[in-house]
């Protein structure tokens, strides 16, 4: 069967293997927009470490699971975003600013909502979103 969207099926299997309480999850195909949004999530510590595994066909990624992602998506289409219009994403898609994180590409890279309030690029277009519970934060801050 053929996939439609490779980044959806990437960000659902994480979804999925998350709520059933997995430590680690294999994705397939790889692509280079999944290795750097895994790397925005790394980042911020919403997932652990991952491999990507070369098997000279598509590709394999090892994610390991830390518990702390309660949903992560994608936008599609890919809409064209202006910077004051991101405010109204951010309501939209995350339950606080405070708790969670959305996934833009730019002519500087693809990076998080964060950091593309201090380099200002030209055209930023939304590719996903990611975010925790506000229950999950308070436990953890205990």
């Amino acid at each position: 069967m053929v996939r439609m969207n490779v980044r959806a099926d990437a960000l659902k299997s994480i979804n999925n293997a998350e709520k059933r309480g997995k430590c680690q999850v294999l994705i397939t195909p790889c692509s280079k927009v999944i290795v750097r949004s895994l790397t925005v999530m790394m980042k911020h510590g919403y997932i652990g470490e991952f491999e990507i595994i070369d098997d000279h066909r598509a590709g394999k990624i090892v994610v390991n699971l830390t518990g702390r992602l309660n949903k992560c998506g994608v936008i599609s289409p890919r809409f064209d975003v202006q910077l004051k219009d991101l405010e109204k994403w951010q309501n939209n898609l995350l339950l606080s600013c405070q708790f969670g994180f959305i996934v833009l590409t730019t002519s500087a890279g693809i990076m998080d909502h964060e950091e593309l309030w201090d380099c200002f690029p030209m055209f930023p277009i939304i590719l996903s979103f990611f975010r925790t519970s506000l229950e999950h934060e308070l436990i953890t801050k205990q």
